[in-house]
């Protein structure tokens, strides 16, 4: 019997670490989450912790043997799934047992689970009702999944002794391993647009593949931002005999952690090309697939297997979750940064914590930190901010670069990389500033400081905040804690508990206290507005007839997904109460709009 999910909801990666153990935490209440695998050193850091916690007997893995990287998160995979397990079957004795548990646990589902029926049952019931719910309990409940996620562009090349490794030591290729290794059944999430080259190495393991009952024993989630994209890598993967199992569409903008920006498609025109050609993507998949999977002899799927998909970035009421489920027959809703403020959830620190509760709309920005080059989602105040700002103020600039997984940069041409972030990146690209000074403006020269300093630690100071949260000692250099929040949690303003957020999530509680936050649909149109002026307004490259294009291609997809909007809200059942509000703000963003003129070239 396949039992189906509990929820219809589900908690994503957050940073290197922010949800680095939020399986242990609430995969016995039914509700998945995804653990970034990237890291090993927090990993194995944290599979200590818990291993002591829980009395285990993992022992450590050290960075001396060969393929540690992968080893670590094997182990500490394996080590969650065991106290999952062990949490799970705790839990179910207990609301065997307990009506009150048994309540607080039923105010935690959906309205629309028929559990929660089942469940209500049982509660009037006046005699003893253990033995009666132990049996449904035990053919209706499963814990949440423990997803892993793999940015594919952490790929970085490894070395030994200055000498280069071979490409199944890359990073990312390391994590793959070490999950396609460990005895989950569950999923591997590969954000950040595709990587050929560690696609190709998922062929190498066998649980990725149907079983003779045509079960995955490992799937596969890509994390895409548009439908051409996920046409693109789906069928790459199937030609490999590989079955894409879930398509996590993300808002390009109101999302947390590094912005993809699209080309001006708004999410609800995205989404609803997925609903409507839902079934290409399947049927091309699936022929694909077939052909490859009777070349390499492997057990045959006559029928297509499942392909979900699901939907994050923005999402703050109930009425909103609601929306995308029905609107665009989705399988699961993303819930991020709002389960920062949840300490039950995630692995932040107090100060961070406290930090987020408090900042406001104009706290939030899309900062140049990442030393990858790409947008990221972040906030004013951290303590990475202040100190980078202290020692700016002593003239030191940069990390000392102790993990350097985002060594990548191969400007300098070191065959083993070098971070932009780094300390020594930044004295050599200052060097070069210095030299060209005479020749700028004091604002000019600035500017470009700036843009070569501002980039942060990013290996650091996204797992600084666990370390904290735990007492772990953090060795090296204070770094300080960088948090990746998206914009929408400037209308979250305290801490909430668990049951209050997933209450808050079905609409039977609400913890926002502000009134005025606007319809996610609308913030992020603001945001991609503001975006296109802000790139047309900061340009400063000779401009080209393809760039000409960009701008006025990205403008056209604005106004046709307010023009969209204008439509599904005179047919739709959501929003009522907003509607005149959200189709005048709609149309004042239209004039908006239209007045951006794009420069001629």
């Amino acid at each position: 019997m396949i039992k189906k999910p509990l929820h219809n909801f589900h908690i994503p990666v957050m940073g290197l670490a922010y949800t680095i153990d939020s399986p242990i935490r609430v995969a016995q209440y039914g509700i998945s989450s995804v653990v970034s695998i990237i890291d090993d050193e927090i990993i194995e850091k944290m599979k200590n912790f818990y291993s002591k916690k829980f009395n285990l007997n993992y022992s450590g893995i050290s960075t001396k043997i060969d393929d540690y990287r992968a080893k670590r998160i094997t182990a500490y995979l394996d080590m969650m799934d065991d106290i999952v397990n062990e949490k799970f079957e705790a839990f179910k004795e207990e609301i065997s047992k307990s009506k009150t548990t048994l309540k607080n646990f039923m105010e935690m589902l959906p309205n629309t689970s028929e559990l929660k029926n089942h469940f209500q049952v049982f509660l009037n019931q006046k005699e003893n009702i253990t033995s009666s719910i132990k049996h449904f309990v035990e053919t209706h409940l499963s814990p949440g999944s423990i997803d892993v996620n793999i940015m594919t562009k952490v790929d970085k090349d490894n070395f030994h002794n200055n000498e280069q490794l071979p490409v199944i030591y890359n990073d990312a290729h390391a994590s793959l391993r070490g999950f396609a290794n460990s005895k989950l059944s569950s999923s591997m999430v590969l954000s950040a647009g595709m990587n050929p080259r560690l696609y190709s190495y998922i062929e190498e393991f066998e649980d990725f593949f149907p079983d003779e009952n045509g079960f995955l024993k490992k799937k596969i989630i890509l994390k895409v931002s548009d439908f051409r994209s996920a046409m693109i890598q789906g069928n790459f993967l199937a030609k490999k005999g590989l079955w894409v199992s879930e398509y996590r569409i993300e808002s390009g903008l109101n999302c947390g952690g590094h912005a993809f920006a699209t080309e001006g498609l708004l999410l609800g025109p995205i989404m609803e090309e997925f609903k409507q050609r839902k079934n290409e993507l399947i049927e091309s998949a699936h022929s694909l697939m077939l052909k490859t999977l009777e070349q390499k002899g492997k057990h045959l799927v006559s029928e297509p297997l499942e392909m979900k998909i699901t939907v994050q970035g923005g999402v703050g009421t109930a009425e909103e979750h609601d929306f995308l489920l029905k609107t665009y027959s989705v399988d699961s809703i993303g819930w991020g940064s709002p389960f920062l403020l949840v300490p039950e959830a995630t692995s932040v620190d107090d100060e961070t914590r406290e930090l987020l509760a408090k900042s406001k709309e104009n706290d939030f920005y899309l900062s140049h930190l990442s030393p990858l080059g790409v947008p990221f989602n972040t906030v004013k105040g951290t303590s990475n901010e202040t100190f980078r700002r202290s020692k700016e103020s002593k003239n030191k600039y940069g990390s000392s670069c102790p993990k350097k997984l985002l060594a990548l940069s191969k400007e300098y041409s070191s065959p083993q990389g070098i971070c932009t972030a780094s300390r020594k990146y930044q004295a050599i690209k200052l060097g070069e500033l210095e030299q060209e000074k005479e020749q700028m403006s004091e604002g000019l020269f600035q500017k470009k400081k700036e843009k070569i300093t501002e980039k942060a630690c990013l290996c650091v100071g996204l797992v600084n905040s666990a370390y904290m949260e735990q007492n772990l000692e953090i060795k090296g250099e204070k770094q300080g804690v960088v948090i990746c929040p998206g914009p929408n949690l400037a209308f979250f303003d305290k801490e909430v508990s668990l049951s209050n957020m997933v209450q808050h999530i079905y609409g039977n509680s609400n913890v926002l206290s502000d009134h005025h936050r606007p319809n996610m649909l609308i913030n992020e149109l603001k945001l991609y507005v503001d975006h296109l002026k802000k790139e047309i307004t900061d340009f400063s490259e000779k401009i080209t007839n393809s760039q000409i294009k960009k701008w006025k291609t990205f403008k056209e997809n604005l106004l046709n997904g307010i023009a969209y909007y204008q439509q599904v809200l005179s047919t739709s059942d959501f929003f009522k109460l907003e509607t005149d509000t959200i189709k005048k703000q709609l149309d004042s963003y239209r004039v908006l709009l239209e007045e951006i003129e794009i420069p001629e070239n």
